[in-house]
């Protein structure tokens, strides 16, 4: 049966509980899972022949498989991809979980870096795979202030703050020496004539600008189309033991591949293009037919952002073996959190 005309309907209300205990169970055990093994762990109310059935019928569709050794099923990729979509529920983490998390992050040193490392180490800890996660990037840039500083002779340092809180310094060499004064007064020039502008205003309003203003402003443009295009540099990985010690990458060629998954942040940023907003979470099961390094890999990513002006990525990845509704939780989670913190720092003027 082809994915796209699979449905909730496709399955009994028995099928569906059939393929969650498959799933669940080949998870925890990765081992086939036979009909036997169903009714004697799961009162379900029928036969093992019964359920021999649901697992043909269920092969049928596409959603289990079985290897040519074994008598039991193991789910396919397709089997993952419904089971994400139709199956799971409940996948808020307990009470309990989520104030330790929450104490781990108030423990951390108020920094952004401290707050990504925490993500990844609690990301790593609770889905037993590799955790990873990229720097805020500044959306929009804004003009908010500026100041110039005369340092000696010609020499004078330009001081940039955007409103969403990067801050850029650039040594300029004039001229001719300008007196602190003249500065100020070019500085306060700047501040009413591009306060509040992002880039595209603030090249747009230079020609209304005195000639040495205009200067000091095309180099302020600069620095801002620097911080927009910023690819957010520091890139964070935890658990790169836990994901290996799963036996889907126990052969050389299966570990290097999630290696290099794990040290190309290109290649979250290519996914991340297809990322719905903050807070909302992304499974990509085995590439999905798009990624051919993601095969036999799942990533479960989240974006966390403050105020449409500034956001990052964060994420599992792991074996397509995953504890998908654990690890959607927590990754959720995580990014609420991460989402917060942003808010408290660039959620304001």
């Amino acid at each position: 049966m082809r994915e796209d005309t699979l449905s909730i309907d496709s399955l009994s209300e028995r099928q569906r509980e059939v393929l969650r205990i498959v799933i669940q169970e080949f998870v925890q055990t990765a081992q086939p899972v036979g009909s036997t093994g169903i009714v004697g762990r799961y009162d379900l109310g029928v036969s093992p022949a019964t359920i021999r059935n649901d697992l043909a019928a269920l092969e049928r569709m596409g959603l289990l498989t079985h290897p040519h050794t074994s008598a039991g099923r193991i789910p396919t990729d397709l089997g993952y991809r419904f089971f994400v979509h139709y199956l799971l529920s409940n996948l808020e983490l307990p009470p309990e979980e989520q104030e330790t998390i929450r104490l781990q992050f108030r423990q951390a040193p108020a920094e952004i870096d401290q707050w990504l490392r925490t993500s990844t180490a609690v990301l790593a800890r609770a889905s037993q795979s590799a955790a990873v996660a990229t720097a805020p990037r500044v959306a929009r840039c804004t003009f908010k202030h500026m100041e110039l500083v005369h340092i000696q002779g010609t020499k004078v340092l330009l001081v940039l703050v955007s409103q969403e809180g990067a801050v850029k310094q650039q040594i300029l060499d004039l001229d001719r020496p300008m007196e602190q004064h003249e500065l100020s007064r070019i500085s306060n020039e700047l501040n009413d004539q591009l306060g509040g502008l992002d880039s595209a205003g603030v090249a747009a309003r230079l020609a209304t600008l005195t000639p040495f203003a205009q200067q000091v402003a095309e180099v302020a443009l600069e620095a801002m189309r620097r911080i927009e295009q910023a690819e957010g540099a520091l890139f964070f990985r935890d658990g790169l033991a836990e994901v290996l010690s799963a036996p889907e990458f126990a052969e050389r060629e299966n570990a290097r591949r999630i290696v290099r998954v794990l040290e190309d942040p290109g290649l979250l940023e290519q996914i991340a293009e297809d990322l719905p907003d903050s807070g909302n979470v992304y499974v990509l099961i085995s590439g999905d037919g798009r990624y051919a390094e993601l095969r036999d890999v799942s990533v479960v990513l989240s974006r966390y952002g403050a105020s449409d002006r500034v956001s990052g990525l964060l994420g599992v990845i792991g074996p397509v073996r995953m504890r998908y509704g654990r690890t959607i939780g927590v990754v959720r989670f995580v990014s609420c959190i991460m989402s917060e913190k942003l808010e408290e720092i660039y959620g304001g003027d």
